[in-house]
Parts: C-alpha cells; sequence; structure tokens
C-alpha cells in the first residue's frame, strides 16, 4: 500500500509507447504548435486566441453545421460575447475574416476566412508544411492510416473534455 509521501506511479520512461510517452511528445508538439501560432499572431497584429479563432472558422468548413457564426464561436471557444465580437472586430480589420449575413436568414451572420486571410497565413505556415510533408515522407501509407487514426481518436475523445 501506497503511504501519502510516496510519488504518484510514474510509467516508466523507457517504454516508447507508453502513456508517459505519448504525453511527452504531446506536450512537446503542442508547444511548438502555441509558439508558432503565437508567432503568427504578433506578426499580424493578433491574440493568440485570435488565431484560434480563425482556425475554428477554417475548420468550420469542413463541418455539417455549415459556415462559423459569431455564436457557435463563442460556445466553442468559451468566449464572453463581447469578447467574441472584439476578436471578430480585430480579425476584420486585420484583413482575415468576413462578416456575411445569411441569405435565407438576415439575422444570422456568417464568418468567412477572407482569400487574403488564407495567402498570409499560407506564407507564414509554408514552412510547418514543409516540415510536416518531409516527416509524413518517412512513414509507408500504412503507417500514416495508422497515424491519421490516432489523431482522429485524440480529436474525438478531447471533443467529449468539451462537453
Amino acid at each position: 500500500m501506497r503511504s501519502a509521501d510516496d510519488p504518484p506511479h510514474v510509467l516508466p520512461l523507457d517504454d516508447p509507447i507508453g502513456l508517459q510517452a505519448f504525453a511527452v511528445l504531446l506536450r512537446a508538439m503542442n508547444a511548438d504548435f502555441n509558439r508558432i501560432a503565437q508567432e503568427f499572431a504578433h506578426a499580424q497584429g493578433l491574440h493568440l486566441t485570435d488565431v484560434q479563432a480563425l482556425i475554428a472558422v477554417l475548420d468550420a468548413d469542413r463541418e455539417e453545421a455549415g459556415p462559423m457564426t459569431p455564436g457557435r464561436l463563442r460556445t466553442r471557444m468559451n468566449l464572453t460575447s463581447g469578447a467574441v465580437t472584439a476578436c471578430l472586430d480585430r480579425l476584420e480589420k486585420a484583413g482575415h475574416v468576413r462578416r456575411v449575413r445569411s441569405a435565407d436568414d438576415r439575422r444570422v451572420v456568417h464568418l468567412h476566412y477572407t482569400r487574403a486571410g488564407r495567402d498570409a497565413a499560407r506564407a507564414y505556415f509554408r514552412p510547418l508544411a514543409r516540415s510536416t510533408d518531409a516527416a509524413r515522407a518517412s512513414f509507408s501509407a500504412d503507417e500514416l492510416h495508422v497515424v491519421v487514426r490516432f489523431m482522429a481518436e485524440m480529436n474525438h475523445q478531447l471533443a467529449q473534455l468539451r462537453t
């Protein structure tokens, strides 16, 4: 039996596929992604939250719910209405997003990533894309399918924590 003074159970560091190894690798990757996003935000005169909002707007194009709306963005990012408005004002002023009223219901506002915003992001993140492509090239198609399956499952599990 463990006493209160015993350290918590730590998984062995020498297990390359153990939980601790995954945690260390995921934290390191997350830290680098956050650093890169922060640098992009700074270069664009934005806040890190603005970049996270841009990602949400971009990814919304792939979702069944359709284009992002300020309300969905507020829920997704767990922000107040005022904070979302300020974020969208900054993004619109910087030329990254545009607000478009729905043709079906003028009360609904859709958020769209502008071509200029996409071009700026594409240019800035080109080195990251090249690094990703170089990493992908070192794996077989079968291995990449496993990696994609793992990342999709991680995203699913993380989404469950939001609800």
